[in-house]
């Protein structure tokens, strides 16, 4: 995965690779590669042992690839770029993607790739096929490669899935639940640490309050970074952060507001952790006291109140 600043930096070139990648698809849709129906494309490179280990685990499930994927026609020059991992550190796996591709699932799921034959970087050494940021396979198998100088060489089948793919949907559908609430930069942010990415999430929304223009992304980042350092355990950043996002929000919002309850509830459970028990009371008192002024009785946001309250 990239570095957060170097996303940030680059977001104006993501995108706009993206945008050209999304135009120049149908265009070259009417080329040999849609005369010639699946296809297969291989990609080279080293994986952390760890990373691969994981992989291994997951065999049948899905996988994606974060960035934007270069890939090629020719399998022994992929073979090749695998080869570099064992160059460069003998503690990772060297791995030979194998990627059947349909194109009628790319056009069906909107999965745009493009041919850049005359523009990569190799032209006419090599066929790079460019598929967009995360483009999802399913893995189909593992197997060892023989070779007589890397007994790290492995060689993973991948299958490219679409819309039509019931787990991928499944996993989607349950992401944008779980996001819809986050928008811009701090959706990114939510999803590292949905990731168990902390320390991204970390570094972003450091970055992110460098940058912050008003009160209300200030507010917003801080409270965001309580709840990075709450998941990492390290408590009393947290409550730093959450309770500068409550002085901010308290000079611009009502006093009742529902904003300020959820500031209280997540300080009440920084301040559980922390052993700090009245503290803790006094604080989810003071965000059931906020939600009982905003919501109505039957609201089942009550059930999360009272239930921290009986656990202090």
């Amino acid at each position: 995965m990239m570095d957060v600043d170097i996303i940030l930096k680059m977001s104006f070139f993501i995108r706009d690779l993206h945008r050209d990648i999304e135009k120049l698809h149908p265009e070259q849709q009417q080329s040999s590669l849609k005369a010639t129906g699946s296809f297969t494309v291989y990609r080279g490179q080293g994986l952390s042992q760890e990373n691969f280990d994981k992989m291994k685990q997951t065999i049948g499930g899905l996988m994606s690839f974060n960035n934007f994927l270069s890939t090629s026609q020719q399998r022994e020059l992929s073979l090749q770029y695998a080869h570099l991992g064992a160059i460069e550190n003998s503690n990772r796996a060297d791995i030979l993607f194998i990627m059947n591709i349909d194109p009628g699932i790319c056009s069906k799921s909107s999965i745009p790739f493009v041919t850049v034959k005359d523009e990569g970087y190799f032209k006419d050494n090599e066929t790079e096929i460019l598929f967009t940021t995360h483009t999802v396979f399913r893995i189909d198998s593992i197997e060892q490669i023989l070779d007589a100088h890397n007994n790290r060489l492995w060689q993973a089948n991948l299958t490219l899935v679409g819309n039509d793919d019931n787990e991928l949907n499944n996993l989607t559908a349950h992401l944008r639940d779980d996001v819809k609430r986050t928008t811009g930069w701090s959706r990114l942010g939510y999803i590292f640490i949905k990731l168990g990415e902390s320390a991204k999430a970390k570094q972003l929304y450091e970055i992110l309050l460098e940058k912050a223009s008003s009160d209300e992304d200030l507010a917003k980042y801080n409270h965001q970074l309580g709840w990075v350092y709450y998941n990492m355990g390290e408590y009393s950043k947290a409550l730093s952060s959450y309770e500068r996002s409550l002085e901010i929000k308290k000079i611009g919002l009502p006093l009742n507001h529902p904003d300020l309850s959820a500031s209280y509830l997540n300080i009440g459970n920084v301040y559980y952790n922390m052993g700090e028990y009245s503290k803790a009371l006094s604080s989810h008192e003071r965000s059931l006291e906020i939600l009982k002024i905003v919501l109505p009785p039957n609201h089942p946001d009550f059930a999360s109140s009272y239930n921290n309250i009986g656990n202090v």
